[in-house]
């Protein structure tokens, strides 16, 4: 028989938050604030899912430890406390994750969030008990580094072939793949379908309420393998 998932390991932004607007605006926000002009809406979201060092170094190569602390100062502020945009929960996010805890799944989240943000929206959203534990990436390496992973396994007590990772980006899915762990892709976040494709998850789902079904007859076709 082979492995049940007992680990589900969520990506935040995209994923179970629609926070894109409200991370490109926080971004050219910054930009503004340094004097510079502000870049075009995809190409700033293009970078949601990694750490901000990396979305920095991505976005504006070559440039010193004292602009990326300025633009990491101004983009927080903004982010944090701007009125910017909204970043609702997706719809049935909060119902799925209800029901997964319920069914004794262990639950997790890797973000590329740091981690004042992540605490922020969990406290926001109320969410913040139905996870056991969280990493992001500005207290270990950031996606597609396997390292999220492994710590948030090592931690739970779970093997790579009982976790899963949810994501919307490649750098969610390549993560698992870095890892050894299954993968589900969304595809209403934003990397397009293609983009996840490649990665070759499990399965790509368009609506997050579609997960519980899922893992449900993944779990009955792997007991009766």
């Amino acid at each position: 028989m082979r492995d049940i998932f007992k680990l589900l390991v969520f990506d935040w932004d995209g994923t179970l938050m629609d926070s894109e607007a409200q991370i490109v605006a926080a971004m050219n926000a910054a930009v503004v604030d340094l004097g510079l002009e502000p870049m075009p809406h995809r190409t700033i979201s293009n970078i949601i899912g990694l750490g901000l060092y990396e979305a920095i170094n991505t976005l504006l190569p070559g440039r010193d430890a004292q602009f990326y602390d300025q633009l990491t100062a101004r983009y927080r502020h903004h982010f944090l406390f701007s009125q910017i945009a909204q970043s609702p929960l997706f719809a049935g996010a909060e119902q799925t994750l209800r029901t997964l805890h319920a069914a004794g799944y262990l639950l997790a989240v890797a973000t590329g969030k740091g981690r004042q943000g992540l605490n922020r929206v969990l406290a926001d959203t109320g969410l913040g008990g139905l996870f056991h534990t969280s990493r992001c990436a500005d207290e270990t390496s950031s996606k597609p580094n396997p390292q999220m992973l492994l710590e948030i396994m090592e931690q739970l007590g779970v093997t790579a072939n009982e976790t899963l990772m949810i994501g919307d980006t490649e750098y969610d899915l390549q993560m698992a793949r870095n890892a050894g762990v299954g993968s589900i892709g969304v595809s209403y976040g934003v990397h397009d379908d293609a983009r996840l494709l490649q990665l070759e998850p499990l399965v790509l789902l368009h609506d997050i309420a579609d997960l519980p079904r899922w893992l449900a007859v993944d779990r009955l076709l792997r007991v009766n393998v």
